[in-house]
């Protein structure tokens, strides 16, 4: 995959898992779009090792998988970040 659509994904990902992971962000909006595509390529990464498929363009099963890796990410950052 291209690392446009990685960026592209990733960040759709990063805004759609602040929404279901909503609160205030020790790094803000810019932040949390980073770690959207950090959780892209994190999420494509363990789904492919557990057998799932990875993040192979913008299609739903991809924004799935990099969505899961977003929230994994945020709910880290913010676990680890804000103390």
């Amino acid at each position: 995959m291209g690392i446009l659509t990685w960026i592209i994904v990733g960040l759709v990902a990063g805004g759609i898992a602040k929404a279901i992971h909503p609160g205030k962000d020790p790094g803000g909006f810019i932040v949390t779009m980073l770690i959207g595509i950090a959780g892209a390529i994190v999420g494509g990464f363990i789904s492919s090792a557990l057998g799932f498929g990875t993040v192979d363009g913008f299609n739903i099963g991809s924004l799935f998988i990099a969505i899961l890796g977003a929230v994994l990410l945020l709910w880290l950052y913010r676990k680890f970040a804000s103390k």
